[in-house]
């Protein structure tokens, strides 16, 4: 599967790395209050350094990553990796990554930071797939179904293609509505003692 097989769909554009600073403010806003973020990184400035150094130098520059318009204003955005990407960050996003939670909180934010992504790692299929890195709809736009109208074209594609789809969940609110796409539970990811987890997710192409 690539991203030439997921149909265009209206009201959302396909980005690249020229959207780095949009894909970012608008998830960023989305996980203002999430779980598992907040437990991450103290302050809202570090959470959207962390996503705009992720879509610089992993998503936008490698991946495939989506925003909903409507009337020329970002509403909600997705960054995926497809079967043939990978998400690991070169040594300038690593680097850059540590210093954001450094700046945060210090060596137990770097520690925090650098946990996550060993467990993370840890529970990542070696499989083929398509990986959901972050979907995200600003404040204003929720509950209107932005979100699963994102995810839904890429879940077509899987099915048509017969690949794996699988994300991590760090909001068990959101668990129902994964489920509804076909997502199952597949483990709890746990970085360190007393961490909020992240619930891994997979979902098999239907047939």
């Amino acid at each position: 599967m690539t991203a030439a097989d997921v149909k265009p769909v209206a009201n959302i554009r396909t980005v690249g790395a020229d959207c780095v600073s949009e894909l970012a403010d608008i998830t960023a806003d989305a996980f203002r209050h999430d779980p598992f973020v907040n437990w991450m990184l103290k302050s809202q400035k570090h959470v959207l350094q962390m996503y705009t150094t992720l879509a610089k130098h992993v998503y936008a520059s490698r991946g495939f990553c989506q925003i909903y318009e409507e009337n020329g204003v970002g509403q909600a955005a997705t960054m995926w990796m497809m079967p043939e990407g990978s998400i690991k960050e070169s040594l300038l996003g690593s680097l850059s990554l540590m210093k954001t939670f450094a700046m945060d909180d210090g060596f137990s934010g770097m520690k925090r930071g650098l946990f996550t992504g060993q467990a993370m790692e840890k529970q990542h299929p070696k499989e083929p797939h398509v990986y959901l890195f972050t979907v995200g709809v600003k404040g204003a736009a929720r509950g209107r179904g932005l979100g699963r109208q994102m995810i839904e074209p890429i879940l077509a594609a899987c099915d048509e293609s017969g690949t794996m789809a699988y994300l991590e969940n760090s909001n068990p609110a959101n668990e129902r509505v994964y489920n509804s796409l076909g997502f199952e539970h597949v483990a709890m990811i746990e970085p360190m003692v007393g961490s909020v987890p992240l619930q891994a997710m997979k979902r098999k192409p239907s047939q």
